[in-house]
Parts: C-alpha cells; structure tokens; sequence
C-alpha cells in the first residue's frame, strides 16, 4: 500500500499548511507540516508504517519509538505492521521528563539495556526533539542505531544527528513538495 507518490499526495491533502507558523525548534516558517493529520488516519498510518519498517530494513532493531506524542502514533503504526509480517519489533515512547509517580520512568515499553533502538519521528527541522528522545533511550541503556523521519525540512537536522554518528533518513523531504529550504548559514 505504501508508495511515494500517494504519501506525497495524502501529506499535501491533509498535512501541509500556508500561513505563519512557529515550529517547536522556536523557528518561525511559512509552511507547517501537522502529520498527525496523516499517522491518525488509517490509510496514512498504514503507509507511513509501511515505508518506515522498508527503510529499517533487515535486520530489525529490537525495537522504534521516539519522543511523545508525535512519535506515538508512527510507532505503533511500525509495530503494527511488522506484527502482520510476523516481524518481532518492540514500540517505546519516550517521555519529555520522568512522570512523577508510579515507576517514574521516561522509557516506558517493554524493553531492557542494551537492545538496539531506531529513533522515529513525524516531521525533522533541527532534529531537537530526536535528539531529546536518544538522550534519554542512551541513559536507559539502550543502542540507538539511527533515526528515520517522514518528512525532512532540510533544516539542520541530518546534520545534527550524523555529526553525532546516527545515520538518518526520512520517507520524504520538503522539496517532494516543491518548497526550497532556507539556505544554511
């Protein structure tokens, strides 16, 4: 079910919007990207978990996740899929901050140190909120062997997260859409 051009077309119907935004990096932008208009819609979960659990390829981590909330619903979209696929594959969410009560934990999922992670992520700027969630999976005890994105706004992010040696890769980048990113400084 998963192709290119249908999650070009799906993320341009329901997903990219004109206006004045400010992203969660601060940065101010003409565009914004809500892909929890697409990873909340069954036909968009379905392709986004399809063409996330092809770029992990073989062999699979132990297991995705990524920062909540955004990173929610794409997990469980991967895991979802590699369970029809019978493809064993662990879902993780990472807290911004430990809970205050109960275990207190910022990983919550069934997984224990040294299992290998792949970081999730709807939408990458500056690669902020990955880098927040591999903290915390690093902290736990947890191999984080990459990060995989939707959408990459050419912002930084690739950079930010294979300076720190994650290798990175998204489903589509913001020039699928005919938008030129800002030039890097």
């Amino acid at each position: 079910m998963y192709s290119k051009s249908a999650l070009i077309d799906l993320v341009r119907a329901k997903a990219l919007k004109f206006g004045d935004f400010t992203l969660a990096s601060g940065k101010k932008a003409s565009y914004f990207l809500d892909c929890k208009e697409i990873t909340l819609d069954s036909i968009g979960a379905v392709m986004v978990g399809e063409g996330l659990l092809e770029l992990i390829g073989t062999p699979l981590p132990d297991a995705v996740g990524g920062m909540s909330i955004g990173a929610d619903p794409i997990l469980a979209s991967v895991i979802t899929i590699a369970g029809l696929k019978q493809l064993p594959l662990l879902g993780v969410m990472v807290r911004k901050e430990p809970k205050d009560h109960g275990t207190k934990k910022c990983i919550e999922g069934p997984v224990k140190p040294g299992q290998s992670i792949v970081i999730v992520e709807d939408v990458v700027t500056t690669g902020g909120s990955s880098l927040k969630a591999i903290e915390h999976c690093e902290a736990f005890g947890l191999k984080v062997t990459r990060v995989l994105a939707i959408i990459d706004r050419e912002e930084g992010g690739r950079e930010a997260f294979e300076s720190r040696g994650y290798p990175f890769q998204s489903l589509l980048s913001i020039r699928d859409f005919g938008i030129t990113p800002p030039a890097k400084s």
